[in-house]
Formats: structure tokens, sequence, C-alpha cells
């Protein structure tokens, strides 16, 4: 069968309904967001171009060390060590560390809020959880990929690498595994307490396939992001969509984001 491949670059323009009378009793215009929008769906092989193309859109080079100021960040997971992998433990600081003596590989300005559920990073494509997660999520960059163990939705903000200091990313991008429901999995921004949007990710188009989505706003800051992955958790005996159950179990892989910049 002939493998189907789905991509899509969309510039969009957000408007928000907001509707204020000034002192001449006159409606004034909604805020416009622009956004550049990389969509696409396939294997590996299938959405690498689009990958690489929201890579040259948050800008080169790829940053390994703090102190940056230009260039973007990634986190593809496989570096964590086996302690916090297959299991609930994986520190929500993992990828903020501020030690000055502390591994740069862990200061990436990547930090998950709090928000009741553990995190777990697995090299089992979840089997561990249940045996017919195995030909469903798969992982993009072998071999870890990770979820919110009691919940769908995660949240994280960003600090400048290596410290302790607030920032703000222009654009993020994210690998989701399985997605079978076009409502089911999207990302939305924030910059403080405004919304900047909610982005769908594409179905997949194979068994096993991915689903790459990343936004970059060339006025706007991001200082947080909301992922939702899937509209159910993952469970003994809960099955996915592909699977003959009745919910779409989703994960995520790699982490695309420009560099953090300080707020203030």
């Amino acid at each position: 069968m002939k493998q189907v491949k789905v991509f899509s670059i969309i510039f969009s323009v957000v408007f928000f309904a907001s509707c204020n009378k000034d002192d001449n009793n006159t409606t004034s215009q909604p805020p416009v967001i622009e956004s550049t929008v990389i969509k696409a769906s396939g294997d590996e092989a299938g959405i690498a171009a689009q990958v690489d193309q929201f890579r040259a859109l948050l800008g080169g080079p790829l940053n390994n060390v703090p102190g940056q100021i230009t260039g973007r960040r990634e986190i593809t997971w496989d570096g964590v060590p086996f302690v916090f992998t297959n299991n609930n433990t994986f520190p929500l600081d993992f990828f903020s560390m501020t030690d000055p003596l502390g591994a740069n590989g862990r200061k990436r300005g990547l930090l998950y809020l709090d928000k009741g559920s553990p995190f777990r990073l697995d090299s089992s494509n979840f089997t561990e959880i249940d045996a017919s997660y195995a030909d469903e999520l798969i992982a993009f960059s072998k071999k870890k990929s990770i979820i919110a163990a009691n919940s769908t939705v995660s949240e994280l903000v960003f600090k400048v690498a290596g410290t302790n200091t607030e920032a703000f990313v222009k654009g993020f991008g994210i690998v989701f595994i399985d997605v079978d429901d076009a409502n089911s999995s999207y990302l939305e921004f924030f910059n403080g307490a405004k919304s900047l949007g909610v982005f769908k990710a594409p179905v997949r188009t194979q068994a096993g396939g991915f689903s790459f989505l990343g936004v970059q706003f060339p006025v706007e800051k991001i200082t947080r992001v909301k992922i939702t992955a899937g509209n159910a958790v993952l469970a003994a005996g809960v099955k996915d969509l592909s699977d003959g159950g009745n919910k779409d179990l989703v994960a995520y892989d790699d982490l695309f984001y420009s560099e953090p910049q300080s707020i203030n």
C-alpha cells in the first residue's frame, strides 16, 4: 500500500473577539495575532522536511550551552538517565537546571508546571502499561517518549538557560505520536495570561505514524505552552481508536523551540 504523507505550511492571522468602545462610541478593531504554522503527518522520513523547515524558522545554531541569545533548543529525551525511565518519576525541572556545576545538557530553559500529574518517560512504547500500545505509541527519535501519567494535558514555561530568570520564546514545535482524532491533540500558546490561539495537530496517515506541529509568532512572545495529547490517559485495558477502542491515546516526543530570552 502506498504511504500517504501530508504536510502544510500555514501563515495565519488569529483574531480574538473583543468589542471595546472608545469615547466617540465607535467600535475598536480586535487585536491581530500573526503566526506561521508548519504541520506534517507521516512516518519519520515523511515529516523530516517539515521538521527541518521549522528548525530553520526558529534559527540556528542548535544550542547546547547556556548564555546564548540566538539559535534554538531541542529535546529528544533519549539522554535522560534510566532511573527516570519507565516509571512516573521524571523531574519537572530536569531541563531547567541552574546549578553552575551541573551538566549543560540539563540547562535548556524548559520547566514543566506542576498540575498534579507525574510524568512518565518511556522506552517500551508504553507496553508496561498495556501490551496493545506496542505498535501504536512508537517513539519518533528512538527510543524514548513522554506523557503526563494521569492527564492528557502538560504545561510548560521557559527560563533563560541555566538560570531562574523568566523567559519567552518565539516559536515552539512538537512531534505527537498516533493522533487518530482531528480534535484530540493540540497546542495552546500564552503570553502571560493572554491566549495566542489553539493549534490542532494533523491526524496521522499510517499505523504508528507521527504528527508534527510547529508554530512561530513574529511579533508575540510565548511564555507558556499548554500541550493536550489525546482525549484519554493511558491505562491497563484502555485501547486506542486504531486498536478497537473508543479513545484516542497519544504520547509525544521531540520538542523544538527558539532560545529562551529574558522577559525583562
